[in-house]
């Protein structure tokens, strides 16, 4: 265990000790051990818009708001969602420390148990660790357990559309599970090294955006919608660090993204588009697949975009097939042209015998 969470058990096991026994603080340390093994984090409001007839080609106006995922709807607040540890020592929260979002409304009585089982798959997924049933049961309270199989795919669903991972059932253990990010954004999806958490789902919408302007997305358009996200260009923001580095910079170095001057532009104006590692990890279909699932609905819903998502399927499968017959016809013509193998002395006399 780091030095630091040492320190931190042991400072709240101090503040307990007049109150009880050993198993009262046994108690206690459980109950602090629980809240720091899950950091938690509050994005802001994400989702993406419900354009499903748009006006024109580009879409020049997103015209549904943004699905909240936000801390008002998963009824939580700033303060340490766990309770038990009053310890008087104990820090203000740090924002990198606020509770995680749930898509649900705050009277729903199983938005609490969710929103926990999604910090502790998170914890998983950070120290990649395997994931089993009978762990997550131990997470869920004790009332909702037969109702578990719903709050997983509560869980699995907010995983997904706040940070671009996937939960998928495992093959080594039985009953195991594992978390999938839907790229391969490096340091586990947190671009850079540390405590982060996972960019993955804020690229795949930033991706959205991308496509349904037309495949290029002004410099305007991206923050109009992160704005929406209550993401700021300078303020540094719970999970995504810095946002205007993390897509300027970050992202484009990763070539996920390319940030580029629109052309005649004075005073100069920027531009989005999709970067080349985006093209070969992800796809139109599979962007509107991800925004379908936080609409509630399908991908054909989103009309035009589809039409020119199946286009773009097709064409790649074209591509690979060009590109496998291509490899073949190289390796079939390479295999006709080096010279044969000379026999060895052994092979010479040995060929000989049988002839004799």
């Amino acid at each position: 265990m780091p030095r630091e969470q040492k320190s931190k058990f042991r400072t709240c096991e101090k503040c307990h000790q007049p109150r009880g026994g050993p198993q009262h603080r046994k108690g206690a340390l459980a109950t602090a051990a629980k809240e720091e093994a899950f950091p938690s984090l509050a994005p802001p409001p994400f989702g993406v818009p419900t354009c499903r007839k748009p006006t024109s080609r580009s879409c020049s106006t997103l015209k549904r708001s943004q699905r909240a995922l936000s801390t008002k709807s998963a009824g939580v607040s700033h303060t340490r969602p766990y309770k038990g540890v009053n310890c008087k020592t104990e820090k203000k929260q740090s924002s990198s420390q606020a509770p995680l979002p749930i898509m649900q409304s705050p009277g729903d009585p199983l938005t609490k148990t969710t929103g926990t089982l999604v910090q502790f798959l998170m914890y998983m997924y950070r120290r990649k660790k395997l994931i089993t049933k009978a762990n997550m049961l131990k997470i869920v309270n004790k009332k909702y357990k037969n109702r578990f199989l719903e709050i997983l795919r509560r869980a699995s669903f907010n995983l997904e559309v706040v940070f671009g991972v996937d939960l998928k059932e495992g093959t080594s253990t039985k009953d195991s599970y594992i978390l999938v990010s839907k790229m391969d954004l490096p340091n586990n999806g947190t671009v850079s090294g540390g405590r982060g958490f996972p960019k993955t789902g804020l690229l795949m919408n930033l991706l959205g955006v991308i496509f349904m302007k037309g495949n290029c997305a002004t410099e305007e358009n991206i923050w109009e919608f992160l704005n929406k996200m209550r993401i700021y260009a300078g303020k540094r923001h719970f999970i995504f660090g810095e946002p205007k580095k993390l897509i300027t910079e970050d992202l484009v170095k990763l070539k996920y993204l390319e940030y580029r001057q629109v052309p005649n532009s004075n005073p100069a104006r920027y531009e989005f588009l999709w970067g080349p590692r985006a093209h070969a990890e992800t796809s139109k279909m599979k962007v509107l697949e991800f925004w379908a699932k936080i609409n509630h609905t399908v991908p054909s819903a989103f009309h035009s975009w589809y039409e020119e998502a199946l286009r773009d399927e097709e064409e790649r499968v074209k591509a690979a097939v060009t590109l496998r017959a291509e490899k073949d016809a190289t390796a079939s013509e390479s295999s006709r042209d080096s010279p044969a193998t000379p026999l060895t002395s052994d092979e010479v006399e040995a060929e000989s015998s049988s002839c004799g």
